[in-house]
């Protein structure tokens, strides 16, 4: 194999690559944007609450949210998530839950 031939074969093995990390990173950013979108329609709804008894189930399911949001943001890089607390308006209640998330029993 020629010189020539080798420098063209990367050249397409990289531009491949390339498209691949591209739509990875696009599938990345889609789901931290579904999942900020999740949480804010959970802080909308907790903030909505009607009455003390829908509060519970309402932290809870912030809680799961946020929690979901946080492993995303952590498996993009993000490690530091004071700045989307402040953003999203998560209160102290829900951020004391996501040590302890249930499971969701649909």
């Amino acid at each position: 194999m020629s010189l020539s031939d080798r420098a063209a074969r990367n050249r397409y093995s990289n531009a491949a690559f390339n498209v691949l990390q591209v739509d990875m990173l696009g599938e990345m950013a889609a789901s931290l944007a579904h999942h900020g979108e999740l949480v804010e329609a959970a802080m909308n709804a907790l903030n909505a609450a009607a009455t003390p008894d829908e509060r519970p189930g309402l932290v809870r399911k912030a809680a799961r949210e946020v929690w979901a949001f946080f492993v995303q943001r952590e498996l993009c890089g993000f490690r530091d998530h004071k700045d989307v607390i402040r953003q999203y308006g998560i209160p102290g209640e829900v951020l004391a839950r996501l040590g302890a998330i249930e499971a969701d029993h649909r």
